[in-house]
């Protein structure tokens, strides 16, 4: 069985990302299985660059096959905001409320729903030590809510309503995110990339 970093301490992606990297072979450890992990900072004005930092850092320090992911919302009206800087919107302490609350303040006058328009962006990179890095992006396009529905999920699934459909992000189960969402699409894609390596 291949050993492949999954270079977050986010529990909730770890957990995407084991359900679709097991059943093809490959055990899944994240940066929560080394307390001594290298912290790399994310100075990329991309989802992209951000995550080819974080995987070549970590691949290289550790010696192992590595994927780094960078993600996050980007909204129309708001110019592509919160974007890079999704998961601190609100603030330094990554509290996904109160990102959701400035959001939500952010678009309190945009009342159509058309003009609510946004996508969940996942930038993957997957560094092998010694080969060059690829990356593969994955989108998922909806609209924002005018307040929070569903739980489940986390980060702005609460308030982020899927194209075709009536429900939040947040309303799915895990297995229907799975299938979906802009993580998924986007590992769909590495899964073809390192079936190869």
């Amino acid at each position: 069985m291949k050993e492949i970093i999954i270079a977050t301490k986010n529990q909730g992606k770890v957990k995407e990302f084991e359900a679709l990297l097991a059943p093809i072979g490959f055990r899944v450890q994240s940066l929560l299985d080394y307390p001594d992990s290298i912290d790399v900072e994310e100075t990329g004005k991309s989802f992209e660059e951000n995550a080819i930092l974080k995987a070549e850092a970590i691949a290289m320090h550790y010696q192992r096959m590595t994927i780094a992911d960078d993600s996050g919302l980007a909204i129309d009206y708001l110019g592509g905001k919160p974007g890079i800087f999704s998961a601190r919107y609100a603030g330094p302490d990554k509290n996904d409320q109160s990102n959701i609350n400035k959001v939500l303040e952010d678009l309190s006058d945009v009342h159509a729903l058309e003009d609510r328009s946004a996508r969940f962006i996942c930038a993957l990179a997957i560094s092998i030590p010694g080969e060059k890095t690829k990356t593969v992006v994955g989108t998922c396009e909806g609209y924002i809510a005018t307040e929070p529905q569903g739980e489940n999920g986390f980060g702005y699934d609460p308030i982020f309503i899927l194209k075709n459909r009536n429900q939040t992000m947040a309303n799915l189960t895990k297995e229907e995110k799975n299938q979906i969402s802009h993580r998924a699409v986007a590992l769909k894609k590495v899964i073809e990339v390192i079936k190869h390596s």
